[in-house]
């Protein structure tokens, strides 16, 4: 007898469980996903042309909120935990939710879920979301391209559109962010790459990714995997970086699968050493020691720039931050709120009176946002109401922390800067160094 499954997930490592694990698995049958954290994603199908011959007509995708009568009314044996940045307490009380309605609760690890990738391949991760994984992630593409080596990442999924279009996604120009139709999040982590001569896959069915990008036309030596939240990766590592963050100091420890991250590394970069506390440091620095000792340690800061220094000194100001960061990533602050206290705001002004639509939805989910903006962009109505509250508001300036030029995709009316952050390490271990050990050991030149 087939085993009935459900596989829980947030349109991510949900789809890759299916299709390394269960798709042309004929000991289960995949019933349903559940979909949570992304908004709007609920409702739809995974598609039979990614499904395969056992799914003829794919695999309905519900809301989270609905598993206990899912379990009963499609008689499920098993229901699969598949995304991540979440506590330990939220893993086990959704094991109780499981257990509780009469299904197996069940985790898969890397052993069933890394695809091998025919090429040398560097993994990037981190503990939680808004560690600096992304900034990490370019510093390694750029050493490595100044030996001369032709570097493709691979990002962590993000398909929240049209899954069969989204199958395979490759973005080598600014364009191609247009072309797939990108959401704010997708553009964050695309175009940092593009503009800086790399490219980039990304889309639903990650080995038909990996094996795209080992062909990429351009050539490929070297695939770096690009990690979401604090997953861990989709591919069997030759290198393992874990990004850990001090402001944060505690949960790499207590955040699923963030500690999984931490033991499989085999370099953790404890970043933002330039704003943390000296306690909070020491604190990661001793749960490395303690989960894995073996591991090599590099220092690491998130050094802040911005276009135009005057748009904030003496004024009151706006501050637009990395969504995702601080919902899911529960961060109270991001680089431009730093950036506005270190070139001399006046005030921050707190955008709730002003919000609309989504954006106020979002600060109820999350009551507990500091006083600044979530970039929240994952459709067109997200979008059209971030334009609008921060047209609203009533303040001097824009502060724009995110990853991305907003005023690419919205129309801001008020003047605004752009705040920048890249890796920055202090002393050694390095990564170049380490790059060095790795492009020798795999005869890369």
């Amino acid at each position: 007898m087939k085993r009935n499954v459900i596989i829980i997930g947030a349109a991510g490592r949900d789809f890759h469980n299916f299709n390394t694990y269960f798709r042309g698995n004929e000991d289960f049958n995949v019933v349903a996903f559940t979909a949570a954290q992304i908004p709007d994603i609920d409702g739809r199908k995974y598609p039979a042309e990614l499904a395969g011959d056992l799914y003829p007509d794919g695999i309905p995708i519900f809301a989270e909120e609905d598993l206990p009568k899912l379990i009963k009314e499609l008689k499920v044996n098993e229901c699969v935990f598949s995304y991540s940045d979440v506590t330990y307490q939220k893993v086990m009380s959704m094991s109780a939710i499981v257990n509780a309605a009469g299904a197996n609760f069940m985790l898969l690890g890397p052993k069933d879920t890394m695809v091998k990738s025919t090429k040398p391949l560097i993994a990037v991760g981190a503990t939680r979301t808004g560690c600096g994984k992304s900034q990490t992630s370019r510093k390694v593409i750029e050493l490595l391209m100044e030996q001369g080596l032709k570097v493709v990442a691979i990002r962590h999924p993000m398909p929240y559109g049209d899954l069969v279009e989204q199958k395979v996604q490759r973005f080598a120009t600014v364009d191609d962010l247009a072309k797939h139709k990108c959401t704010v999040e997708e553009m964050e982590e695309y175009e940092p790459h593009v503009v800086r001569g790399n490219v980039i896959y990304a889309g639903v069915d990650y080995e038909a990714i990996l094996r795209a990008a080992e062909q990429d036309p351009d050539g490929c030596d070297v695939v770096i995997w690009d990690g979401g939240n604090n997953d861990f990766p989709f591919y069997t590592p030759d290198l393992n970086i874990t990004v850990v963050d001090p402001h944060r100091a505690g949960h790499e420890l207590t955040y699923y699968p963030g500690e999984v991250t931490l033991r499989l590394a085999d370099v953790v970069v404890i970043n933002k050493i330039d704003t943390a506390c000296p306690d909070g440091i020491q604190e990661v620095r001793n749960n490395i020691a303690k989960v894995n000792p073996g591991a090599i340690v590099v220092d690491g800061a998130s050094p802040i720039t911005v276009d135009d220094p005057s748009m904030i000194k003496g004024k009151k100001v706006l501050v637009v931050e990395d969504g995702p960061t601080l919902t899911h990533g529960e961060m109270k602050i991001g680089a431009g709120v730093v950036a506005a206290q270190k070139f001399g705001a006046a005030e921050m002004v707190d955008p709730r009176p002003y919000t609309v639509g989504k954006l106020s939805e979002t600060f109820n989910i999350y009551p507990n946002i500091g006083t600044l903006l979530p970039a929240m962009g994952y459709g067109e109505e997200q979008l059209k109401d971030l334009e609008t509250t921060i047209n609203n508001v009533e303040c001097d300036a824009v502060v724009i922390g995110t990853p991305i030029d907003l005023n690419r995709i919205i129309k801001i009316n008020k003047p605004n800067t752009r705040v920048y952050y890249d890796l920055q390490e202090i002393g050694y271990p390095d990564l170049k160094g380490l790059l060095d050990d790795f492009v020798k050991k795999h005869n890369l030149k």
